[in-house]
Order: structure tokens, then sequence, then C-alpha cells
């Protein structure tokens, strides 16, 4: 009979192209990887690696074999999530990625309910960037991860993931407090057509969201300076050497010298978990999904 950790073994090794990163998804030493492969390989009596100059491929045995792992391991994680639902208990270990706004807006009070309310479930957070998160998920090295999408912009749901709304989040734009439009009540995004704009990280939804939205309003936006997190952001336009959209949930302290003004179009953001469809019958999503919704704080919009 074929074991099952030794298929998954074969499966990372598919999914992510080495035994090395295999061993990092699956938090073990690159040896055990081997040694699990090496057992696999004698359980079927068949070559699955081939040397492939400093990596390693698979052989046709081995592609044909990763096929039937993947639906192996896909039934496995549906007996589990059927088995907890029928028990009807919130337990076991729930792995759970967020975008950096919602880890600070939304994991404290999120973590704080369901440590009180299940303390039989480990919950795992990590941050992770939206468009790295989801096909996480969607391997299942992630069981749900919290993501956006904008207004002016949805984000495609890969097939077999579901999705739960938790909140809207609306966005400001920073300036700096010397601008000549920082007093007004309200500013058009084309009014600031030109200027100098500060963004998250290239490769980042935020980052490619803000390019497409100043390129509506003005031909090629000026992004001269680009930081991960908000407070630094935030730094920079204090600095005076440019703006930045700025979202409200997880807002940190603003500095004095900028003046936070919403837009006259409100651009606003949809903040869901997403969740495989093999798992949507385990209580540990509904009931995280419930805490992440309980914990909007109240400059976010609950969602239905």
């Amino acid at each position: 009979m074929l074991d099952l950790e030794r298929l998954r073994a074969l499966h990372s090794v598919a999914t992510y192209g080495s035994v090395s990163a295999a061993a990092d998804v699956l938090h073990v030493t690159t040896s055990a990887v081997s040694q699990q492969l090496a057992k696999l390989e004698r359980e079927t009596g068949q070559k699955l690696l081939e040397r492939n100059g400093r990596g390693v491929r698979l052989t046709d045995a081995a592609e044909l074999l990763v096929g039937h792992a993947e639906k192996i391991l896909s039934l496995v994680e549906q007996a589990q999530a059927d088995l907890e639902a029928h028990r009807g208990s919130v337990v076991g270990q729930l792995t759970l990625a967020a975008f950096p706004t919602a880890v600070r807006g939304l994991m404290p009070q999120a973590l704080r309910r369901l440590r009180a309310e299940h303390p039989d479930l480990r919950v795992l957070v990590r941050e992770e960037d939206p468009l790295h998160s989801m096909p996480l998920v969607l391997r299942g090295d992630l069981d749900m991860a919290v993501v956006q999408d904008w207004n002016n912009e949805p984000l495609p749901l890969p097939e077999g993931l579901h999705k739960g709304a938790i909140c809207d989040d609306v966005a400001d734009v920073a300036l700096p407090a010397g601008h000549p439009l920082a007093g007004r009540d309200s500013v058009d995004l084309k009014e600031l057509a030109g200027d100098p704009w500060i963004s998250s990280v290239p490769d980042s939804i935020c980052c490619d969201w803000l390019l497409r939205t100043l390129r509506a309003v003005d031909s090629e936006p000026r992004i001269e300076h680009m930081a991960y997190e908000f407070a630094t952001q935030l730094a920079l336009v204090a600095a005076g050497i440019g703006n930045a959209i700025l979202p409200r949930l997880g807002r940190c302290d603003v500095p004095p010298d900028v003046a936070v003004v919403p837009l006259a179009e409100p651009l606003t953001r949809r903040v869901y978990a997403v969740w495989r469809e093999e798992a949507a019958r385990r209580p540990a999503i509904r009931a995280a999904v419930t805490a992440l919704r309980a914990g909007v704080p109240d400059s976010a919009v609950r969602a239905a």
C-alpha cells in the first residue's frame, strides 16, 4: 500500500520544483524528503526522480503517480473536513495568511475571540500578499487567506476556492501638510495628476492596483519611492516627497506633517476570506470567518 506522507513528499517536489523547496514547505529537512522518495521508489519498484543539471526532474512514472496523489490528498482533506463537520467541534489546526493591514487591523481581535471561544483550535498566522497567498491556499499549503480587491479592479477567484466577505474598507489620500490641496474636504485624483507618489513594493497587489488607478487619470504616474509598510510610506509623505493612498483598516498613527483627505469618488476595497472547496464544511473555517467579521473596526463596514 502506498504511504500517504511519501505521496505528499512527491507531490510537493512536483509542485515546487525541487527537493529543497518541498522540504521548506513540509517543514522538514531535505534529507527527510529524499528518504521518503527513496522509500516510495522501493514501494513502487519505479524510478521517480532523475538528475537534471543541478536539480531533478520527475520521470514518467512519477508524473503518473503525482496525478493520483493530488486526487488522494484532496480526498483525505475532504474526509477530515467531513469528520470535523460530523463531530461539530472547532478543533485541530488552522493555517491562515493575511495581507499586512489585515494582520494589524483584524487579526488581533479575531485571534482573541477564537482563543476564548475555541480553546482546542490552534491558529497559525503569517503575513502574505494576496497574489502569493491565494495560490498557497489552492495548493493546500494554507487553509485560509484573507485577501482584498478594489471596487475598480476585482481580484479573480481561482476555480476550486470559496470566499466569504469580511468588510469593506475605504481609502483616503495622504498628502504632505504643505501640499496646496491639504486643507480640502475632499480631493479628486485628477487634481493630483503629475504629483510624485509613494507606493508599496513591486509585484504586490497594492502597487499594481495603484499604477492602474493613477494611469486612469494621468498618462504615466510618477512612482518615485516604494515601501511595503504604510507607516514607512507615511513617514515619506511627512517628509514632503510624495503622496500615498491610505486605506483605513489597520491605519497606524498619522504624523502631524501629513494631511489625510477623503477622495471625492471613494476608492473602496472588499476584504474577504478564501478557502478550498474541500474544506468548506470544516467548523474551524466557519468559526474563523465569524471571528474575523466580529473583529471589524469602526473604520470599516462589516459585510452583510
